[in-house]
């Protein structure tokens, strides 16, 4: 009788596994897959199985999978939304006795355009046929997805009836027309090629093309919603983008076959940063690179985001959120060289606590310093939001820091220029190479990363706004008031009358002791 196979030792394999996200699969000792798992950090989720206290700590199921597992395999992903669909996709291949989850014939959205009609539509689907129509996915954020469809129907005056080929008669019963939200092709309003050309267009925006136009259109809604005082709106413009932004993230799809994990062509992380090396001129590759960006909306708060990347792919534990000191208002300038002084300072900071007593009499200049210690905290290539001006006080930051000959650039949003120190002129990178959408990329994520550290410290103001110290005022009086009126500002400029009109469940007596108390407060 043959001697079984020894098993592998899954902690030294366990340290080659990255943290990245991705997929993980576990297999028996007769090589039959029991588990299919997604995890943020595979190194991480993978350590929890093969810790002796911890699964010791688990449940009675987990424990008895941790007992048949002989051997695992790994893939890693770009983000978790590309874990998600590559899990889902492989417990339905594969049908592990361990997963419930994506065991049926439940599979992610797509998005369906009818260009076979005569006045094609938007539809969601879960099932791809041959039919003449264009796909799109699948979408693993189903309710990102749908608010995304309803705004792009809106934004260009598509048709969502149901009738195949409208006319008069089904004008007759429509009220999208009335309000705005369909440009009417039924009834002759626009011609059948400009409508097919506005379905063309939704087709790019769903491709992740043309989206800057449109990005830059939101956000100028924003501010002036933001400048009326309107933060309701604001924050629905915001919800919109960050939908938007769900939406067309870059995903590879994983075609069929679970043991090729065949992908749609991407390119390798660590290729786009060696070609932004070559493009920047640098003299080793930028593998750690950190971007600030700075968000103020109105005159609320004023607030910035540092984000990192490591080989190209997001290190979201190394974030960092500034809520800046140095200035109220809007004053891009002041706060992005408050933002990079903090950051650098504490580097600083820490790098001499490490090199302990030697940090007092080193003439080691600090740079040089820093990037020989083991820990090597400085990012490889900084990044900041903005073009010459939040370069160049940036820049003035680090000079004062002893860290002048750190790279860093400005990465300008209206024609994606990047911009060097001490050269005048802009540098254009292809908007179709990797190496400007790894930038754009990390730009992206800064500014995500800041607008939600705003909205967060937008919504706690809310939630502790003078009106909770009004008498007879309950939260949910307080929200209606909010919802109405904006803020409490707005609430000041109005009468007694006027506020018992327009919200409901607030009478004249209690709108009258309202308008009392903020005269007093």
């Amino acid at each position: 009788m043959a001697d079984s196979p020894a098993k592998p030792d899954l902690q030294a394999r366990l340290r080659d596994v990255p943290h990245r996200p991705g997929v993980y699969v576990m297999r028996d000792r007769f090589g039959s897959v029991i588990y299919v798992g997604k995890a943020r950090d595979l190194r991480r989720r993978l350590a929890f199985y093969f810790t002796k206290a911890r699964a010791r700590a688990a449940e009675r199921k987990t424990r008895a999978l941790i007992a048949s597992v002989w051997d695992f395999e790994w893939h890693a992903v770009r983000n978790e939304p590309e874990s998600l669909l590559l899990e889902g996709k492989l417990i339905k291949e594969l049908r592990p006795k361990y997963n419930i989850s994506f065991r049926d014939d439940k599979r992610f959205l797509l998005v369906r355009v009818t260009l076979q009609d005569e006045f094609p539509r938007l539809l969601l689907t879960r099932l791809k046929q041959d039919d003449g129509s264009r796909y799109f996915g699948p979408y693993p954020h189903s309710s990102a997805l749908r608010s995304t469809l309803e705004f792009i129907n809106r934004h260009l005056g598509l048709r969502v009836c149901r009738p195949l080929k409208p006319g008069p008669q089904e004008y007759q019963h429509c009220s999208n027309d009335i309000i705005k939200n369909c440009c009417a092709p039924c009834v002759g309003r626009v011609s059948l090629e400009e409508y097919r050309a506005r379905i063309l267009e939704a087709c790019e925006i769903l491709e992740g093309r043309n989206t800057g136009a449109l990005v830059e259109k939101i956000d100028a809604e924003m501010q002036r919603a933001c400048e009326r005082l309107d933060f309701e709106r604001a924050a629905q413009l915001r919800d919109v983008q960050e939908n938007l932004r769900k939406t067309l993230q870059n995903q590879r799809r994983f075609e069929r076959g679970a043991r090729a994990l065949v992908m749609s062509p991407a390119a390798d992380p660590m290729d786009a940063v060696r070609e932004l090396q070559q493009e920047l001129g640098l003299e080793r590759p930028p593998v750690v690179m950190e971007c600030f960006d700075i968000a103020n909306i109105g005159t609320a708060h004023c607030v910035a985001s540092m984000v990192r990347f490591r080989a190209g792919l997001p290190e979201q534990a190394a974030y960092r959120r500034y809520r800046i000191r140095a200035v109220s208002g809007q004053n891009d300038f002041i706060s992005m060289a408050e933002v990079i002084s903090r950051r650098f300072s504490r580097l600083l900071r820490e790098g001499r606590a490490e090199m302990g007593a030697d940090a007092e009499h080193t003439q080691e200049p600090p740079l040089e310093a820093m990037q020989r210690l083991r820990g090597a905290r400085l990012p490889d290539l900084v990044i900041v939001d903005g073009g010459k001006g939040q370069l160049g006080v940036a820049v003035e930051q680090l000079q004062k820091l002893g860290l002048g000959g750190l790279p860093i650039v400005g990465l300008a949003k209206q024609h994606e220029e990047v911009f060097r120190p001490g050269e005048s002129q802009s540098l254009r990178i292809s908007h179709d190479r990797p190496a400007l959408k790894l930038l754009q990329r990390i730009r992206d994520e800064a500014h995500r990363w800041a607008n939600g550290y705003h909205q967060l410290l937008l919504s706690r103001r809310v939630e502790q706004s003078l009106l909770d110290q009004c008498p007879g005022i309950s939260e949910t009086r307080k929200a209606a008031l909010l919802k109405e009126f904006g803020s409490v500002t707005r609430l000041r400029r109005v009468d007694a009358a006027a506020i018992a009109k327009r919200v409901e469940g607030i009478g004249v007596k209690l709108a009258a002791d309202i308008v009392a108390f903020l005269k007093t407060h």
